[in-house]
């Protein structure tokens, strides 16, 4: 894999270029052959290092951003990403590429997301207003709450949001 590392607003040394060589050749040599290209480019801002991380290869781009208080952990991050980004998009990489990339990419890409449904639920919706629904879902002890709204008619799901308020979802009509 071919790499070229730019920095703004700070100095490079060996040791990092050294260690992004390292960590991109264990990390992405089993997804791209080598004459594919790879671009870092660091940028420090309010003591936060900014790495961006490109890899292109037969008309496929990856691009990562993260930011880290260092560069190394930057660099982990955004190849971290690039690295999910890949096995998100592992049937269109393979329709694009057809069979440049490397044969272990079926190895590393084994951890396919399976989703299984363990349980069915059916249950009496009866009308009632917001609040009720709200009062509801925490006497369950649930995060959710599906009610039929007495002023509207509609199915409304109520939910505890992470910043401690509740929100209604409310169908369309």
């Amino acid at each position: 894999m071919r790499i070229n590392i730019t920095a703004k607003k700070m100095q490079i040394n060996q040791s990092f270029t050294d260690y992004a060589q390292k960590r991109l050749d264990a990390k992405l040599d089993r997804f791209f052959p080598e004459d594919a290209d790879c671009k870092i480019t660091l940028t420090e801002q309010k003591n936060m290092i900014t790495s961006e991380l490109t890899v292109s290869y037969g008309g496929l781009i990856f691009r990562a951003e993260q930011k880290a208080p260092d560069k190394n952990a930057a660099l982990d991050a955004c190849i971290d990403r690039i690295i999910r980004q890949i096995r998100k998009n592992k049937t269109k990489v393979e329709k694009k590429l057809h069979s440049t990339i490397k044969e272990s990419f079926e190895d590393a890409v084994e951890e396919q997301v399976e989703f299984e449904v363990v349980k069915h639920k059916k249950f009496v919706l009866r009308p009632m207003s917001e609040e009720e629904a709200i009062l509801q879902m925490n006497m369950l002890g649930h995060s959710f709450f599906m009610f039929k709204n007495g002023a509207t008619g509609s199915v409304n799901v109520v939910y505890k949001r992470e910043d401690g308020n509740y929100a209604v979802l409310e169908p369309e009509e």
